[in-house]
């Protein structure tokens, strides 16, 4: 008896675990919207392309909204290498999605590379992230305004380092502020890396005295206590870094916020298109998406489809409009 009722509780477990898996089974199934993603990365690893990329990569698989994401990075030419690549292979890519944010515009403006945003499709803008500035934990830079004191009596004395190229955000976003408080915007001696990851590793080496970047590439080095940020571009003190300045605090009135987003090949369906657009939406309202952006304290911008290339299209006037006044075209 006893050996025939273990039997039956075998049997009767065996079939529990059977009829979990296919209760569960639909639900893992409509909760899927896309397969595959293959994201594209056109700057190397450590920098605000890449773990935005990977963090919405993240996200979207741990939510259970795409089975599996794969990434690639491709630096060259200030992302211009990556966006040649996705034009000149478009017809097999519907599987990818490359990361970019206003630098698209900017280089395309400057004529650092032919293309713009126009030559891709644009799918969504998804966060903004807040520039930031940052020195080691023994600099003699206390506050944002020490810099502008050394700056103003010789500004060739502080290198500032960027994960981008000369004219770039990185370099831009200083040299607006640096405008902003009355010296010279293009006298920033400006020192360039290959994405955010060198540039840290830059500053921690001691080869420059600022890092220019996104707040989040700088978050967790300020959390570990390895770099102080002097001040963020932010209108007020954001919830997931309360301790951290903003310029406005500090008497500098000027906010900036980086975008970022992702564009599909030239020519992808509209099916495929709406398909990401869906996809990146339902992980909008996913625990897994608030953990990723907490992480890394981005700001909650979504643009998707026609709203996106509406605000791609006034980021051009007015980037374009600071551009010349900085003496950046």
């Amino acid at each position: 008896m006893q050996s025939t009722h273990k039997l039956f509780s075998r049997r009767a477990f065996g079939a529990a675990l059977v009829s979990a898996a296919l209760a569960f089974a639909p639900v893992a199934a409509a909760q899927q919207v896309v397969d595959e993603i293959h994201f594209l990365i056109p700057g190397g690893a450590g920098g605000g392309w890449d773990g935005t990329a990977r963090g919405t990569g993240e996200a979207l698989t741990k939510a259970g909204i795409v089975g599996n994401a794969t990434y690639e990075n491709m630096s060259g030419g200030g992302g211009g290498k990556a966006i040649a690549h996705l034009i000149e292979t478009a017809e097999p890519q519907s599987k990818v999605l490359m990361v970019n944010s206003t630098p698209i515009v900017f280089r395309s403006l400057q004529k650092i590379f032919p293309q713009s945003f126009r030559d891709l499709t644009p799918v969504a803008g998804i966060i903004g992230d807040y520039a930031a500035f940052g020195v080691k934990t023994d600099s003699p830079l206390k506050t944002f305004n020490d810099l502008v004191d050394a700056y103003k009596k010789d500004p060739r004395s502080v290198s500032i380092g960027g994960g981008s190229q000369p004219g770039s955000m990185d370099h831009f976003v200083p040299a607006m502020v640096f405008k902003k408080v009355g010296a010279d915007p293009k006298a920033v001696k400006y020192v360039p890396y290959d994405a955010g990851g060198k540039a840290l590793a830059g500053l921690l080496s001691g080869e420059i005295d600022m890092l220019s970047s996104g707040l989040s590439e700088m978050l967790e080095l300020e959390r570990q206590g390895e770099i102080r940020i002097l001040a963020i571009t932010a209108p007020e003190r954001t919830k997931d870094a309360p301790s951290i300045p903003t310029l406005r605090e500090q008497g500098i009135d000027v906010t900036f916020v980086n975008w970022r987003g992702f564009f599909g090949p030239p020519g992808l369906s509209e099916a495929k298109k709406q398909q990401y657009i869906a996809a990146l939406e339902k992980m909008y309202n996913t625990p897994e998406w608030e953990e990723v952006r907490a992480r890394n304290s981005w700001v909650k911008i979504y643009n998707p489809d026609d709203k996106f290339v509406s605000f791609l299209e006034e980021q051009e006037q007015i980037v374009g409009g600071i551009l010349r006044d900085l003496g950046f075209l």
